[in-house]
């Protein structure tokens, strides 16, 4: 979650049989519906609506800014029944389905229609979501054109802008990547070896725009090594997401005299097989886990809170000799 101010996020904990609404600026005018399954996740700004989490089953979904591409419909009378505001949609897909087949046969039956959010400057939330069962199964929405469209993600990965088919193409301008050394050549009986390790991938975009980005997250997880437990795992997993953090400083802008700086607020993961999703922030890089059954049963049948802020401390072992 990369953004220009703290986003407040905390951990939502939903469970099964919640009565769940929309949050337009009228709900009357909106979906309303009840949780079939429980689900967990963070929200932002104070919002009932879950930005990135995993259900009871397994589902996960994610919501993504996709600035300059994400249409919404018009709101209309007929529709109304079955309208939700964009940042509403993460939330229903993880209260009603369990697996991306169900997702792919049901993910069009709301409307996301356009709710201004005074944070962001006004504007509706720019979205576009992956979906990830524990089968491996994934898929990408995005709402362009005023319809939602989706796209199968065998990858496994999304970013930001532009949509994931032109991302999908743009990865052809890397196939000349790979994990593996670049072995010695001779040029004119000069053997020319490499300075070090890392040769294969010489040339992976660096910077932090969503198309390099999606590029290093294709080459890194694709390279990454399969280990045995789930635990073993969620290290890993964090470890390569570090090559994807933007401290403050790296990256500003200037509006209206003041500056910006996007940062990556919290960073999470999800395992599917144990039901449990994992975030560190900015300011604490301890890695927490929430369990989703434990939290969910703990819950006692309504929503609660749990907090996500903390200060990492800072410890001396100046004298903790072995």
């Amino acid at each position: 979650m990369e953004f220009g101010v703290d986003v407040e996020s905390d951990v939502l904990v939903v469970p099964a049989g919640t009565e769940l609404t929309n949050t337009l600026a009228d709900p009357s005018k909106g979906m309303h519906y009840q949780a079939k399954y429980g689900f967990v996740g963070a929200n932002v700004l104070g919002m009932k609506a879950v930005v990135d989490g995993v259900n009871e089953k397994g589902l996960y979904v994610g919501g993504f800014y996709f600035p300059g591409y994400a249409e919404y419909a018009k709101p209309m009378p007929e529709t109304e029944e079955r309208a939700l505001a964009p940042e509403d949609y993460g939330a229903w897909l993880l209260a009603n389905f369990a697996t991306v087949a169900e997702v792919k046969a049901n993910y069009d039956k709301v409307v996301l229609v356009p709710k201004p959010i005074a944070e962001i400057g006004g504007e509706s939330f720019p979205g576009h979501f992956v979906v990830h069962d524990s089968s491996g199964a994934s898929v990408v929405i995005e709402p362009m054109d005023g319809k939602l469209k989706l796209f199968d993600n065998p990858l496994g990965v999304i970013t930001n802008s532009p949509s994931f088919d032109w991302h999908l193409t743009n990865l052809r301008n890397y196939i000349n990547l790979t994990a593996t050394n670049v072995p010695p050549v001779d040029a004119g009986g000069i053997r020319l070896t490499q300075f070090g390790q890392g040769t294969g991938l010489h040339g992976i975009p660096g910077d932090f725009t969503p198309p390099s980005r999606f590029v290093r997250a294709v080459a890194y997880s694709q390279a990454a090594q399969k280990l045995a437990t789930a635990d073993e795992t969620v290290p890993q997993v964090f470890h390569l997401m570090n090559s994807f953090d933007i401290p403050v400083g790296a990256v500003r802008d200037v509006h209206e005299g003041q500056v910006h700086n996007d940062y990556t607020v919290w960073t999470s993961a999800a395992d599917l097989k144990n039901m449990r999703w994992l975030y560190r922030t900015y300011k604490d890089q301890t890695i927490r886990s929430v369990d989703v059954r434990k939290a969910l049963d703990a819950a006692a049948g309504q929503p609660r809170l749990i907090e996500m802020d903390s200060s990492q401390p800072i410890q001396d072992i100046s004298t903790s000799f072995k």
